[in-house]
Order: C-alpha cells, then structure tokens, then sequence
C-alpha cells in the first residue's frame, strides 16, 4: 500500500503510518504513528487538525540550531521532545554558504555528504541516544486515539532510520520497509522543485551544484544500504544493533506491537 499523507496546508512529508501490513498478517494502526518533516510552518487550521487527530508526543531529531531557526508549532495539549541525532544537521538540509563550495565543483560532494550522513546515523553516541528516546516516546504512546509524531527538518534521513528502525521491529518485511523509506521523494518532489528555483534565482545553476543539491534533497537505497551495511559489519545485523546498541529488549518489542497493531 501506498503511505498515507495527512490532508495539512503547510505540512511537508506528513504521513500516517498506519495500514501497513506485518509478515504475520498484523496491521499497524492509524492515528498511532506519524513521521514528517519540520513543523515549524504549520498553520493555525494545521494545529486543529492534529489537535483533534490526537497528537501527544512530538519528537524532534534535528539539532539546536535548527530548532532554533523553526521551533515546532503544536498543539497545546502535544508534548515536546529535543532528541537530537546529531550535535549539528550533518545531512545538510540547511546549508550555509560555507559548505557550499565542494558542491560546484566535485560531482560526487553530495552523495558522499550523505553517505557520511548515515555512516554517522549509526555509529554517533548522539544518534544512539536519540532513537533510544524516540523508543522511550514511543512505548509511553499507550492510550487508544493518542499519536506520537518524529520528525526532522526534510523528515527523510534521521527521520527515515526512525521509521526503519520501527517498522523492523514491528515485523515488516523489507520491502515494504525501503518503499516507506523512499517515498520521501515522492512527497518531497514539490518541496525540492521549490527549492532548486531558489537555488537557480540565486545564479547558483552549474549542473555540478543542481545535481548535489538533488542528491542532499532526496533519498537513495545506497544510503540506506550503507547504514545496514554498517550495522551488520560492526554490530551483527539490524536486529543486533536495536537490541544492543539502542537496548530495545525482547519485553519491549512485545510492548510495541501491542501498542501499534491490530489484528485484520
């Protein structure tokens, strides 16, 4: 099935997970679970909405700096959570014209940034801490009608791994699994035009720059492939790596998927 996006005026990569189907036959919930990207530009008429959808828990994986540029806008009764992956936004998804410089004149500097991206998604004690955090929100969003929403600044890379990271444990397969992931790009694609013709007002329009700045602005298989590739070298398997990097137990799966699915 298709992910399911949340009818918002100003809400980028907004998407229910709910509907997903597990190996067993379970299906995840809606109104349970939702991922997006910054929540900085909702609207009044956006705070309504997911007041009444029963958001209670937001976590917030971008840095100091980010939140600070856009804080959250939320509805009153939603509470706050900081959990940063990284001290500072390592996927770029905010540049500052200091850092630009390698992505007019190396083809590959954009793909590499992300690449070193998810390498540091994995390894980072501070990405460690923040998806133990996000499974901390995650297994307190026990009442019936009540939603937990993670988030980053484009909602793809550290949000993405978040979702990877639960969808895994909740038991579903990984095709299902890459195809939420890489749906980003579908939900991104108006964003990221947007944000190209910023990039081509500004006289920035050098074929090297444009194609680093769609390879910062959407996601690929090889990066995700790179942080599982890691987790199996250096932990044993994804699994592995939840259970003892993260230290998400076996009591706690159990307690996940009671929360968030439901028999078909």
């Amino acid at each position: 099935m298709q992910p399911r996006a949340l009818p918002l005026e100003k809400g980028v990569n907004f998407r229910d997970l709910g509907g997903y189907v597990t190996k067993d036959g379970r299906r995840l919930k809606t109104n349970k679970v939702i991922r997006s990207a910054s929540l900085g530009n909702l609207s009044t008429k956006d705070l309504e909405f997911l007041e009444d959808y029963g958001l209670r828990y937001d976590i917030d994986f971008r840095s100091a700096e980010e939140t600070k540029a856009a804080p959250d806008r939320l509805p009153d009764e939603t509470k706050y959570f900081f959990a940063p992956v990284f001290p500072e936004d390592e996927t770029k998804s905010s540049q500052k014209d200091r850092q630009k410089e390698a992505f007019f004149t190396d083809p590959q500097a954009g793909f590499d940034n992300m690449v070193q991206a998810y390498q540091h998604i994995v390894l980072a004690d501070s990405a460690k801490k923040a998806y133990r955090q996000f499974f901390d929100v995650l297994l307190a969003n026990e009442k019936e009608g009540q939603s937990v929403l993670f988030h980053c600044s484009a909602g793809k890379d550290r949000t993405g791994m978040g979702a990877v990271y639960l969808l895994s444990l909740l038991g579903m397969s990984d095709e299902l699994i890459l195809n939420d992931y890489l749906a980003s790009n579908h939900f991104l694609a108006p964003w990221h035009k947007e944000q190209l013709k910023k990039h081509q007002l500004a006289g920035e329009t050098t074929q090297i720059f444009l194609d680093n700045m769609r390879a910062l602005g959407s996601v690929d298989p090889l990066y995700l492939q790179t942080a599982l590739d890691i987790m199996q070298r250096e932990y044993g398997s994804l699994g592995d790596y939840l259970r003892h990097e993260l230290q998400v137990t076996p009591t706690q799966v159990k307690q996940l998927q009671a929360i968030y699915l439901e028999e078909i």
